[in-house]
C-alpha cells in the first residue's frame, strides 16, 4: 500500500513541475521539488559551488538513495504478499479440485468428512444436472434418419443375431439333479399344509409359485395346489390347471414336496383367518429369509396346522438361500411348470407362422411346447393362411426378432413418468392411478416423487415404441427383418405402433397371425394369451426387452439362457445410457448415436454369474442352476 502511495505522489509530482530550460538543455533536476524543498545549485554555478551547497547536495543525494531503498524494499513487500495470495488462492482451488473428486468416485478421503453427506451432495448435483434436461416426447427428426438409414439397407453386424458363444455356452442346465435322498414318504408333510392364492399377472403367479415350493420344503409341509387371485388390472379368472400341467407339476416334484388338489376334509372346514392363519403381504417384508420363516411361520403350522399366503409377491429372498433349496426353486420354473396342451398347440401355429417356410425345431421348442407340437413346427402340409394374409412378409427367412414392448397403460401409469401426451395425458393417468393403484395415488398428493423429467434420465420409466424403433435400428437390424411384438394393448393404440410399422413393415402381433377361431379359446383370458407371448419370445432368434424390470421379459431372458446353449442372444438396454443418448436426440447425429447404442448394448452382452441377491429366474447362470463346464 505504500508503494502504491509513493507511485501515485511521484506521479503528480511529475504532473505539476513547470518546465524549465534548464531541465530540456541540460537534463538537469527542476529548480523546486515538492518533497526536497527548492535547489538552489544552479547549472551555470560552473566550479564556484558554495560549501553549504555541497553539504546540502550531500544530504539530498543520501535522502534520495534511502528513498530508493524504500521504494525497493516496498516493492519487495508487495511482490511478497501478491505471491502470498497466489499460494493462498492455488491451496483453496486444489482443496476444491479434491473434494469434486472425492463426490465423483463417491469416496472421501478426507476422515473428518461425511460419507453420507458427500454421497447426498453428489446426488442432488446429478438431480439439479439432469432436471434441466427436458423430453417432450417426439422423435421426428430421429425418426427420419433413422427411415433414411434403413433404406440404405446396409448388411447388419455380423454378432447381431449372436451371444458370445463359446462363454456362453460353457453352461449347462443341471437343476433336475438331485443331490439328497428322499426321506420316508410317511413323513413328507407332516407338518402341514400350506396354500397359496397369488396375486399379479401370469409371470408374477410363476414367481409366486415356485417360491411357495420351496417354502413347503423349508417347512417340511404339504403344498396345495396353488390358486390365482382375480386381479382388476389383468381381469383373467384364471386357475393353475388353466395355464400349466397338474400332474407333470404334482409327479415332477414328488422326490421334493408333497403336492396335493385341496385341504382335507376337517381343515376345509375351518374358518382360517379368525385362527391366525392367514399371512396377507402386509404382515411380511418383501424377500424374507428363510430363518422368518422358521421363526415366525412355522410356529403357526405347528399349531393350526395350514398356513394361507395371500398375495405372496415376491416374499423370498434369493440370498442368502441354503444350496438345495436354491436348486429347487430353478427346478420349479425350469422343470415343472409346463404349459397344457391347448396353449401350446396354438403357440406352435404362432412359431411356425413366425419362421415362415424356413422353420426349423430351435433349442427351446422340446421345453416350450413338449415334442408333440415341438414337431409339429416342422409340419408344412398344414393348412396356414398365406402369411401376406395375416400380416407378415413372405420372404422365406426363418430368422424373427421378439420385442416385449411393455407399454400397458398399467406399467404408464405406475412409471410416473410422461411420454408427450400433454395434460390428456396426466388427466388419463392420474384416473387410471386413483382406480387401480389407490395407494400410489394418495402418496403422489402427500409425497414429493422425482419429477419426470428425472425418473427418465435415472433410466426409471419404460421405453416409448419411438425409442424402441430407434434402438433396433440403430443396432442394425435391416428393414425387412420379421418383428413380433408381446404386449397386450399398446398405450395410445394404432397411432404409436404406426411408428414401428413404417420402419419395419414386416411388424407382427399374435392377433395378426392367428385368426378369430384360432384366438377364440383364449378371449377375456389375459394371462393365456400371455402364455403365447412367452412362448413366442422365448422362441425368437433374438430378444429384445424394453423394461428390463419387467418380470415377463426377467422369465424370457432367463428360460433363453437356460436352455439355449448360448445361442439364443437376448438384447438388454440400459435406460438410463440409453435416456441420456436420446435426450440428444435434436443435435445427435445418426452415425454417432448408431455407435453409442451398439456400444452400450455390448456392454450388456457380458456373460456372467449371477450377482448376489439377484433373481435365479433371471440370471441362471449360478451354481445352483447350471454347471459350468
Amino acid at each position: 500500500m505504500r508503494l502504491l502511495l509513493i507511485m501515485g505522489q511521484e506521479r503528480l509530482d511529475d504532473e505539476e513541475r513547470p518546465e524549465s530550460p534548464d531541465l530540456h538543455v541540460y537534463g538537469g533536476t527542476p529548480s523546486h521539488s515538492p518533497r526536497l524543498g527548492p535547489i538552489r545549485c544552479s547549472a551555470f554555478a560552473g566550479d564556484l559551488i558554495n560549501p553549504k551547497q555541497t553539504i546540502k547536495r550531500g544530504n539530498k543525494k543520501r535522502i534520495r538513495a534511502c528513498s530508493e531503498r524504500g521504494t525497493a524494499k516496498a516493492a519487495i513487500g508487495v511482490i511478497a504478499i501478491l505471491g502470498f495470495f497466489c499460494l493462498i488462492n492455488w491451496f483453496m482451488l486444489s482443496r476444491l479440485h479434491e473434494g469434486r473428486v472425492w463426490l465423483r468416485r463417491g469416496l472421501s478421503k478426507n476422515p473428518n468428512r461425511n460419507p453420507k453427506l458427500i454421497l447426498s451432495q453428489k446426488e442432488e448435483r446429478k438431480r439439479f444436472e439432469k432436471s434441466k434436461r427436458k423430453y417432450n416426447g417426439t422423435y421426428g427428426r430421429m425418426l427420419s434418419l433413422a427411415a433414411h438409414a434403413l433404406g440404405e439397407n446396409k448388411l447388419e453386424p455380423k454378432d447381431l443375431w449372436q451371444e458370445p458363444r463359446e462363454q456362453a455356452s460353457a453352461w449347462k442346465p443341471c437343476a433336475e439333479q438331485r443331490s439328497f435322498t428322499c426321506p420316508d414318504r410317511s413323513l413328507d408333510g407332516k407338518n402341514g399344509y400350506i396354500m397359496v392364492t397369488a396375486n399379479g399377472g401370469i409371470n408374477q403367479q410363476r414367481v409366486a409359485v415356485c417360491n411357495i415350493v420351496v417354502v413347503a420344503r423349508l417347512l417340511n409341509a404339504t403344498l396345495v395346489i396353488p390358486k390365482f387371485m382375480l386381479s382388476d388390472v389383468w381381469t383373467d379368472a384364471s386357475q393353475f390347471g388353466d395355464i400349466y400341467q397338474e400332474e407333470h407339476f404334482m409327479k415332477y416334484l414328488s422326490p421334493d414336496i408333497r403336492i396335493v388338489k385341496e385341504l382335507p376334509n376337517d381343515l376345509q372346514s375351518l374358518d382360517l383367518e379368525p385362527i391366525g392363519s392367514v399371512v396377507t403381504d402386509i404382515e411380511m417384508m418383501k424377500e424374507a429369509k428363510p430363518d422368518f420363516y422358521m421363526k415366525h411361520i412355522l410356529p403357526i403350522l405347528l399349531k393350526n396346522g395350514v398356513v394361507h399366503f395371500v398375495g405372496f409377491g415376491n416374499r423370498l429372498a434369493f440370498d442368502p438361500m441354503p444350496f438345495e433349496l436354491q436348486r429347487l426353486r430353478c427346478r420349479c420354473n425350469f422343470h415343472a411348470l409346463n404349459f397344457i396342451p391347448r396353449i401350446q398347440e396354438t403357440a406352435a401355429l404362432l412359431v411356425r407362422r413366425l419362421r415362415g417356410s424356413g422353420s426349423y425345431v430351435a433349442p427351446l421348442d422340446q421345453h416350450l411346447l413338449g415334442p408333440k407340437f415341438a414337431s409339429s413346427i416342422l409340419d408344412n402340409k398344414s393348412s396356414d393362411p398365406p402369411l401376406q394374409q395375416k400380416g407378415a412378409s413372405s420372404s422365406s427367412s426363418s430368422k424373427y426378432l421378439a420385442l416385449h414392448l411393455r407399454f400397458e397403460i398399467d406399467m404408464v401409469a405406475h412409471s410416473l413418468c410422461y411420454f408427450g401426451g400433454g395434460k390428456t395425458e396426466q388427466n388419463e393417468l392420474d384416473s387410471y392411478r386413483q382406480k387401480h393403484f389407490p395407494s400410489l395415488s394418495t402418496l403422489t398428493k402427500t409425497k414429493k416423487f422425482p419429477s419426470a423429467d428425472v425418473l427418465r434420465t435415472e433410466g426409471l420409466c419404460p421405453l416409448t415404441p419411438e425409442e424402441a424403433v430407434l434402438m433396433l435400428a440403430a443396432l442394425g437390424f435391416n428393414r425387412e427383418t420379421r418383428v413380433f411384438v408381446a404386449g397386450a394393448n399398446i398405450y395410445g393404440g394404432s397411432r404409436r405402433l404406426a411408428v414401428l410399422t413404417s420402419l419395419y413393415p414386416n411388424l407382427v402381433t399374435k392377433e395378426k397371425l392367428l385368426s378369430q377361431s384360432e384366438l377364440q379359446p383364449f378371449k377375456n383370458f389375459s394371462s393365456q394369451l400371455a402364455a403365447l407371448d412367452f412362448i413366442a419370445c422365448a422362441a425368437a432368434d433374438a430378444f429384445a426387452m424394453t423394461d428390463p424390470g419387467s418380470q415377463l421379459s426377467s422369465l424370457v431372458s432367463g428360460y433363453r439362457i437356460y436352455y439355449g446353449d448360448g445361442k439364443m442372444p437376448t438384447i438388454r438396454p440400459n435406460k438410463r445410457r440409453l435416456s441420456d443418448i436420446l435426450m440428444k436426440n435434436s443435435t445427435i447425429e445418426w452415425n454417432v448415436f448408431e455407435k453409442r447404442v451398439r456400444k452400450a448394448n455390448r456392454q450388456t452382452k457380458h456373460v456372467s454369474a449371477r450377482p448376489t441377491g439377484r433373481s435365479v429366474y433371471r440370471y441362471p447362470r449360478c451354481k445352483e442352476c447350471m454347471c459350468h463346464a
